[in-house]
């Protein structure tokens, strides 16, 4: 059974922080911020834009677009940050109730950075084992949040910008009503960076207190970064080009059939290396998320939408969603573009 994308949609907050205002903040030069770190510009939340008004404004667009009621979803999946409206709370529900999606069983799925492909992965088998019908798959983040621009050690996470992102998928759609079909992914973690990147205050190990809060540990942080580079710089390239191969393989392709890659923001020098040894040209077969930043599983739609708005991709072509997240987890997922 072939499983088909049928209507996205996205939304961007509307405050804008630039590399140079970036740069102000934290005391590294422009010209890193802007040309190595890529970020030229990214978009911020007002206080009361949450990741489910963010995700629920995404989802009507996905829905109209895909022409599909609320009523008729079998699944709401949230695929987005768990920094989210309250802790230990289902956005998923939330946003679920909001929409009317009256009939859908809503849940969410946790993969950092990596979730986009991975959330596509299970929902894809969900639909070709027949329990579902309709699902609307949504995500978001605002981590932008979580940043303390004056921690060096947590620098290349000043990338993080907010928006939010939604995709139905459906089961054997009508042909003319496909945007996309989805075939396979793959996906690798190595668990031995799960404490690399932490916010060191917060959770069950060092509950909220005065004392945490006046000791600024309720950002992000990197406990040892110079140890986690040492590590991460042999088998980052490997492992994404690892499941970009794979999920090709069993989608029945090869690197040279790619046309257009979708792929997490990261630093420029390393995004151009990735999609040249995939065999692609970095200007003409991806788009480069330096005026977006890095939005978690947000980017690959982001990306996806941005080449089509300048003709990157085209009717027949193969795109490839490629993602890594902290944890650290690589993913991949194939989808054979229609229109």
């Amino acid at each position: 059974m072939k499983v088909g994308v049928t209507g996205y949609g996205r939304y961007t907050p509307g405050e804008v922080v630039t590399g140079a205002e970036i740069a102000a903040r934290s005391g590294i030069p422009e010209a890193v911020v802007t040309e190595k770190m890529g970020l030229r510009e990214k978009r911020v939340c007002p206080p009361d834009d949450h990741c489910t008004d963010m995700s629920i404004a995404a989802a009507e667009e996905a829905l109209a677009d895909a022409a599909v009621d609320p009523a008729d979803l079998d699944l709401v999946l949230y695929h987005g940050s768990e920094y989210k409206d309250f802790i230990v709370w289902s956005a998923a529900a939330n946003i679920a109730d909001r929409l009317g999606a009256e009939t859908a069983y809503a849940t969410e799925s946790y993969t950092l950075c990596a979730g986009c492909p991975i959330a596509m992965r299970q929902v894809r088998a969900q639909l070709v084992a027949g329990q579902i019908e309709t699902a609307l798959l949504v995500t978001a983040t605002r981590e932008e949040e979580l940043l303390n621009y004056e921690n060096d050690d947590s620098s290349f996470m000043f990338n993080f910008g907010s928006g939010g992102a939604a995709y139905v998928m459906e089961a054997a759609p009508e042909p003319e009503r496909t945007r996309a079909w989805v075939n396979a992914s793959a996906a690798i973690t190595d668990g031995s960076f799960s404490e690399d990147v932490v916010m060191p205050a917060g959770g069950s190990r060092n509950p909220p207190s005065h004392a945490t809060v006046e000791q600024q540990r309720h950002t992000l942080d990197v406990p040892d970064p110079e140890g986690m580079k040492e590590r991460i710089a042999p088998v980052s390239l490997p492992n994404y080009l690892s499941v970009a191969d794979t999920a090709l393989e069993r989608s029945d392709y090869e690197r040279e059939d790619i046309d257009f890659v979708a792929v997490t923001h990261m630093k420029r020098s390393f995004h151009q290396t990735l999609l040249e040894e995939l065999g692609v040209d970095p200007e003409a077969d991806g788009y480069y998320l330096d005026e977006y930043g890095h939005m978690q599983s947000v980017d690959q739609i982001f990306a996806l939408d941005e080449g089509r708005k300048r003709g990157l991709v085209e009717p027949d072509d193969l795109v490839l969603f490629l993602a890594a997240g902290t944890g650290y987890t690589w993913a991949a997922t194939v989808l054979e573009w229609r229109q």
